[in-house]
Order: C-alpha cells, then sequence, then structure tokens
C-alpha cells in the first residue's frame, strides 16, 4: 500500500460521492468512480461531474467505471457511499479488488460496521460519520448544500497513524478528524436521523411543518429517551452531536421547565431547517427501501437483545415498513394510530 497518495475507489456517484470524489481528484489524489450505469460513468469520464454550492463551483472528469469487473488494479482504499440498503451486496463486489491490508471507509447513514465486517473482516473496515450535506440535481450536477466534516475510527481499536494520514487526504474534502469512539459518534448521528428522517418519511411534511406540531416533537423526545436507555445498557458513550447537542442533558430536567426547553430547541431545528426533506422520504417517492433498519431499527434490535423496552422506535420501524410494503400510504395521518395517542 501506498501510505502517502494510496490509490483510492468511491463506490457510488450520489451527492456524497459523487462530491467527495471530485474534490479528491482536483486534490490531484489517485481516485477513480464506479456508478451504476454506463451513461452516468460516461458522463463522469468526458464532461465531468459538475459541483457547487458550499464547495464552490467545479467541473472535475474522474475516470469511471459502470462494473467493478472493468477495474482491473486493486485498490488501497474504497469508499463505499452506497445507501445502507445496498452496502452488503456492494462490498461483496468490492471485496474482490480491494487491496492486501486495504480498508473500506463506510459513508452509511446508522451504524452498519458489523455487517460490514462480517464481509471485509475486523482489520479492513474504517468508520466514517458524514457531517455536511449534499444534493443530488442531476446525474452529473452535485450541490454541497451545508457545511462540516468527516470524523473517523477503526470500530475496534485506537487511531493509528495511518488513520491520520487518510483523514488528512479527506481534508481535501471537508475537514477531518479522528476519534477513539466512532460508534459513540455515529450513534450520535443515528439519533437525530431516527427522529429527522424516519418521522419525516412517516408524515410527508417538511423538517419546519413536522416540528411545528406539538405532538411530533413529544414523539421525537421519546426517540431520544429510548435511544439513551439502550445506549446505557450497551455501555456505549453517546458523543455530543455536532458538538452541540448533548443528548443526555437533553433529557435530564423533568416538568415544564425542561419540557419548554426540549420544545424550544426543536422548534428551532424546524426553523433552521424548515425546507429540509427526510432522505428516507425521498427514498419512499422514488419506490425504494429506506435505511429504516440502521437506524431506528438498530435501537429497536439491542433494547430487544437487552431487555429494554422500546416500543416507540419499535412503532416507527413498524409504520415504515409498512410504507415500504404498500399497507400505508406516506401521511401526517399515520400519526393518528391509536399507539400514539398517548402523545396528544
Amino acid at each position: 500500500m501506498n501510505k502517502q497518495n494510496p490509490s483510492i475507489l468511491v463506490a457510488g456517484g450520489g451527492a456524497i460521492g459523487g462530491i467527495t470524489a471530485a474534490l479528491l481528484k482536483k486534490a490531484s489524489r489517485d481516485i477513480e468512480i464506479v456508478v451504476r450505469d454506463e451513461a452516468y460513468a460516461s458522463l463522469i469520464r468526458e464532461k465531468g461531474i459538475e459541483i457547487s454550492g458550499t464547495c464552490g463551483n467545479h467541473v472535475v472528469r474522474i475516470p469511471a467505471y459502470s462494473s467493478i469487473s472493468d477495474i482491473k488494479e486493486k485498490k488501497d482504499i474504497i469508499i463505499l457511499a452506497t445507501k445502507a440498503t445496498g452496502m452488503i451486496d456492494a462490498a461483496l463486489s468490492l471485496k474482490t479488488i480491494l487491496g492486501e491490508n486495504g480498508y473500506l471507509i463506510s459513508l452509511q447513514n446508522g451504524i452498519c460496521e458489523d455487517d460490514l465486517v462480517s464481509v471485509i473482516g475486523k482489520n479492513g473496515i474504517i468508520g466514517c460519520v458524514t457531517g455536511w450535506g449534499a444534493t443530488m440535481e442531476r446525474h452529473g450536477k452535485l450541490i454541497m448544500t451545508s457545511k462540516g466534516d468527516f470524523i473517523l475510527g477503526y470500530p475496534d481499536r485506537e487511531p493509528d497513524d495511518f488513520l491520520s494520514e487518510i483523514a488528512t487526504i479527506l481534508s481535501s474534502v471537508v475537514p477531518s478528524r479522528v476519534t477513539t469512539n466512532i460508534i459513540g459518534n455515529k450513534y450520535s448521528k443515528l439519533i437525530i436521523n431516527s427522529c429527522i428522517t424516519s418521522l419525516g418519511a412517516i408524515c410527508g411534511l417538511y423538517l419546519g411543518e413536522m416540528l411545528a406540531i406539538r405532538k411530533i416533537r413529544r414523539i421525537f423526545i421519546e426517540i431520544i429517551r429510548e435511544a439513551v436507555l439502550v445506549a446505557d445498557k450497551m455501555n456505549l458513550r453517546i458523543e455530543v452531536f455536532s458538538g452541540r447537542l448533548d443528548f443526555r442533558e437533553f433529557i435530564k430536567n423533568e416538568g415544564f421547565a425542561g419540557d419548554f426547553k426540549r420544545h424550544l430547541l426543536i422548534r428551532a431545528i424546524g426553523l433552521k431547517y424548515r425546507r429540509l426533506k427526510s432522505s428516507a422520504l425521498q427514498s419512499l417517492e422514488r419506490g425504494q427501501k429506506t435505511e429504516i433498519n440502521y437506524l431506528n431499527g438498530f435501537i429497536v434490535k439491542h433494547g430487544n437483545e437487552l431487555g429494554v423496552e422500546v416500543p416507540v422506535n419499535s412503532a416507527i420501524v413498524d409504520i415504515v415498513h409498512d410504507i415500504e410494503e404498500g399497507r400505508r400510504q406516506i401521511s401526517i395521518a399515520n400519526f393518528n394510530d391509536p399507539f400514539f395517542n398517548r402523545f396528544n
């Protein structure tokens, strides 16, 4: 492995993967990308990816493929930027071109590392929290919608010099740092997604509209309470989200004053990101499965294993699965389910 300039493959040409690949290529890194269809791969090779937003305006051509079998050389680093729903199939295919002592970096929402370890092996996984936002206007036209960072860590051991070098490389995209507690960082983001992304998928509202409704804010708070209880049983230290939101402090004080502060904070989030549309909602609208099993489903799975009652997260998982299978429609009326009557 060339540790100074490792060969890198980005798997996935969506907003996050495409922008990551383009900015790495712009920084003269040894980078290629694999996407799902040949038309998109051809566009990337011949015309380039057009990126804009908080990263500036750039058009970057990148060696691109639509089939892993077309990639002839093994890679030192593979950045897996697919949805969690497709990551295992992708990882199984990518394993064939991951070099000896190579690493797969997981950019998925939720906590997927255990599943990826079963494919790649425990010494070949780097967990990563993506703390910035992006959207795809169309194939080849990507927008970085918000600034943020990458947080990198090994799931089972302390950071080393090599991990710091990878953080330096990824700093060509956004500021990047290493952590000794990658699972705690990923769990922190998982909690936020379990509230914002999953509730948005159920009701179909933009974030501002959704969080203006008191009943939904109360459900939001209960998702967090259950998630913290599960983390306690897991002996997991939850990192402060985005350096500002301490979930334990958030749920600590009971009574009117504590509730007032919680609701005020949630309303503020809704106002700041009022036009944010749930990524899970967008998946459902495209007829695709959501990542619910790696979000609220992770809380439910570990809650059940550890004897922690997580009824709200369980109900949310069931409703999203009902929507995926066509047994329910995306609608605010889903929160009229009798289960949620206690939040009126």
